[in-house]
């Protein structure tokens, strides 16, 4: 009955198209700012594995250079700019800028809605910045970026999708145009030539733009017995089907999307939890529950399970382009500043 939404969609992508036109045309301002930016982006609503690409990106890059990360914050209660310190939480930050701030407590972390302000402030903050990776901006196009990483799931291709309330693209899919990679996510672990000549027809990308395979890599965790699966996240199913190869009587407990868990859903999630051994959750999850009493009640029974992006045989080739573009454009800044 998913085709009764389709004249919503419609007027939907005309509104989106209509927004694209303009600033393709120029009538409506994108900045581009003077260091490198990296935006970590996907045409459809959450679940395409974001926040481990930007973890990944980070880790990439730290090494070398002065790298910071700037997100909207989704679900935060504070507005305006703002960066991460000590005292934050995913209520004044966001879920994942929270996880990654946990990750890498030395890399500057920032929430702003205004990508632009964002990316200026963190420049006035710290001159030595050579890096700013964007969460989530493919969208936003008042900011112009310099390398554009888009995802895919492996499962719901753009090119198979469509637009919302039909389907689950906030994006046309021939946006997918101002990307200088695309990572399709969530792919088998051992995916076969075949496998991926499908997908690179199916989403018949411009010769400059660059094809990558990625799975999921998920951190060991000691099961001692059956597990009950809570997220709050935007597709669940791998994870389960991860749990289900080691417990096939594993549980899920689904909340939507950066849930903010009530007294309610922490009651019910203890009364189920009884009937389990432990308690997994993801890390995203987790730095939500941090402010119930969930994570004191259960303690040891709570296990948390950390999400990466595995590159495999593409690895090497995907991280030479990030580093020959944060390289070249920091020479090239650096000539500029020589000059002046």
């Amino acid at each position: 009955m998913k085709f009764l939404l389709a004249p919503i969609a419609w007027i939907y992508g005309f509104v989106v198209w209509l927004r694209n036109l303009l600033y393709d045309d120029h009538i409506l301002h994108s900045t581009q700012v003077s260091i490198p930016t990296i935006c970590v982006g996907n045409l459809a609503v959450g679940g395409t594995g974001k926040t481990p690409m930007a973890e990944y990106l980070i880790s990439l890059l730290s090494s070398d250079y002065k790298v910071a990360l700037l997100s909207r914050g989704y679900g935060r209660k504070t507005k305006g700019f703002r960066i991460a310190n000590e005292q934050d939480t995913a209520q004044t930050i966001g879920d994942e800028p929270m996880q990654i701030h946990t990750h890498f407590p030395d890399i500057p972390v920032a929430v702003c809605a205004d990508r632009v302000k964002g990316v200026k402030r963190l420049q006035q903050l710290f001159p030595d910045l050579q890096c700013v990776i964007l969460d989530d901006a493919y969208q936003h196009r008042k900011l112009r970026c310099g390398f554009y990483v888009l995802l895919t799931p492996y499962d719901c291709l753009y090119t198979n999708d469509h637009l919302l309330p039909w389907g689950r693209l906030r994006d046309l899919p021939n946006q997918s145009h101002r990307a200088n990679v695309v990572v399709v996510t969530k792919c088998p672990s051992q995916m076969q030539p075949i496998d991926r000549r499908i997908v690179s027809n199916a989403l018949h990308l411009a010769s400059y733009q660059h094809l990558v395979y990625s799975s999921i890599g998920y951190a060991p965790i000691a099961l001692n017995g059956t597990p009950l699966l809570v997220t709050g996240i935007a597709n669940p199913l791998p994870l389960l089907e991860h749990l289900k190869a080691q417990c096939p009587d594993t549980e899920l407990l689904a909340f939507p999307d950066h849930h903010v868990f009530t007294k309610h859903d922490i009651a019910q999630i203890m009364h189920k939890a009884e009937q389990y051994s432990c308690v997994v959750t993801t890390e995203k999850d987790y730095m939500r529950l941090l402010q119930t009493p969930l994570v004191e009640q259960l303690g040891n029974k709570l296990q948390v399970l950390a999400i990466q992006t595995d590159l495999g045989i593409d690895k090497e080739a995907f991280d030479r382009q990030i580093l020959l573009y944060v390289s070249e454009n920091n020479r090239k800044l650096s000539t500029a500043n020589c000059q002046l």
